[in-house]
């Protein structure tokens, strides 16, 4: 077990208190992660000083009362915001959510005994070493998720401390103690109390921890809970000569097999939650899914919404899951332009979703699958080397220069340059400034001629 060491911003204020006769403790996600030999984000403080005794204890720094209700008064120190929280027990909880009223306590135990799990639920400090009532340094050690306490009762106090269960576990990569995994099933139904956007935060966190695969097929009741569109993939076959697993199995395969990005993984979680509904079995018994990408879109859109995702990342997700299935050949020049209207960032990124997606098919075919994916990522490298033209900003001619050549504004200036800018990607022309005009040019006569006829 590693050493405990901590900044000397946190051990100011821990000497501030102590020196005024109150006990304090770093406490919860700091102790747990330093033991396992990480950096904590963050370093949480509890005392034995009641709220009001903290303000005054640091009037000559900038003091935070937001919390002060609940017993949580944050210091800047350094910079840096530290949240103090006097010892406190809950009183009863009425929505399976918060308590309805906190009571201050003087003694250590009392707090330590209401968090959610023994990995979380220990404290320590320079003078009295790490406080350990529930065995949260041995669960470490063991890899062991476990409540402190009874695991029903934790949970109907509070439903989201179930998706914090998976979360921990698949982050962390330990396992879920049985009691603990029992209630975690029994309990489910909790989270239906809870607000979309704290599932959200959950649900990312687990989908991109090291032990996701595990969780996702050992908690699938948990996840179809949250989001009951993808309970028909569970189990649903996938009788083709590119698939090997059913729907669900191939989707979580695929969503571990990739960097821990949320966006990714989100899209890679509903990229074929359409599938079920698109399946046809042709005369040779092999099944077909034929526009699923397009009913995937329109029900991780529904999802997305309902998780209260923001528009940015949402746009991002749905298009990656419209472009998962297409097949660009690295040898047909029309890919460029496909490579440009994605643009660079968003192009890597789909890249790697179907990187994922193949290496969660079958066997056959896949070396040449992903040799292809290589291929495109070589042409993105060549495309970006010689300044290849990635969008119309980037032609050699702009709107001025056309309109000097008589080009009206509006429409046919849009159409005009959008005609350029797919001939200088599929290298029908170079994106030079007179073959430009000259095409231009054309186009805008074949299109008078038009409408003479």
């Amino acid at each position: 077990m590693h050493h405990i060491t901590i900044p000397e911003n946190i051990i100011f204020i821990l000497d501030r208190l102590e020196a005024q006769g109150y006990e304090a403790y770093l406490v919860g996600g700091c102790v747990r992660d330093q033991l396992m030999g990480k950096t904590p984000h963050d370093y949480d403080v509890t005392t034995s000083a009641l709220p009001d005794a903290v303000v005054e204890c640091f009037s000559d720094c900038h003091v935070i009362e937001t919390g002060i209700k609940h017993g949580t008064v944050t210091v800047m120190s350094e910079g840096h915001p530290v949240e103090i929280t006097t010892f406190r027990t809950d009183g009863e909880y009425l929505d399976n959510r918060r308590p309805e009223n906190v009571r201050f306590v003087s003694d250590l135990r009392f707090d330590l005994s209401r968090r959610d799990f023994t990995v979380n639920a220990m404290a320590y400090s320079p003078q009295r070493g790490l406080i350990d009532l529930f065995g949260g340094a041995a669960d470490i050690r063991a890899g062991i998720i476990r409540c402190v306490g009874e695991p029903e009762k934790r949970f109907h106090e509070d439903g989201l401390r179930i998706m914090r269960a998976l979360r921990f576990a698949s982050r962390l990569g330990f396992h879920i103690e049985e009691n603990t995994a029992k209630a975690v099933h029994s309990c489910r139904e909790l989270l239906s109390n809870i607000a979309a956007e704290r599932i959200f935060v959950e649900l990312k966190g687990l989908l991109v921890g090291a032990g996701a695969e595990k969780i996702l097929m050992d908690y699938r009741d948990v996840i179809f809970g949250i989001i009951p569109e993808l309970a028909p993939m569970d189990g649903f076959k996938q009788n083709n000569p590119h698939h090997i697993y059913d729907v669900w199995t191939h989707t979580v395969k695929a969503l571990c097999s990739t960097i821990p990005d949320e966006n990714i993984r989100l899209a890679l979680l509903l990229h074929d939650s359409g599938k079920p509904d698109c399946h046809t079995t042709d005369e040779k018994g092999i099944d077909h899914f034929h526009g699923h990408p397009g009913k995937s879109i329109e029900i991780a859109d529904t999802v997305l919404h309902r998780l209260r995702c923001d528009n940015t990342a949402k746009k991002e997700i749905l298009t990656l899951i419209k472009y998962h299935d297409v097949r660009p050949s690295p040898y047909d020049v029309r890919v460029k332009k496909f490579i440009a209207a994605l643009g660079e960032d968003l192009f890597r990124r789909l890249l790697l979703v179907k990187t994922a997606d193949t290496k969660a098919q079958s066997p056959n075919m896949l070396e040449a699958k992903l040799d292809d994916l290589k291929l495109l990522e070589k042409l993105l490298e060549d495309m970006k080397s010689s300044k290849a033209c990635m969008s119309i900003k980037e032609l050699a001619v702009n709107g001025h220069d056309l309109i000097k050549i008589g080009v009206p504004e509006g429409k046919t200036m849009g159409v005009i340059l959008e005609r350029l800018f797919d001939m200088v990607c599929t290298e029908a022309i170079p994106n030079s400034r007179e073959p430009l005009l000259s095409a231009a040019c054309q186009i805008m006569n074949e299109n008078q001629a038009k409408h003479i006829d």
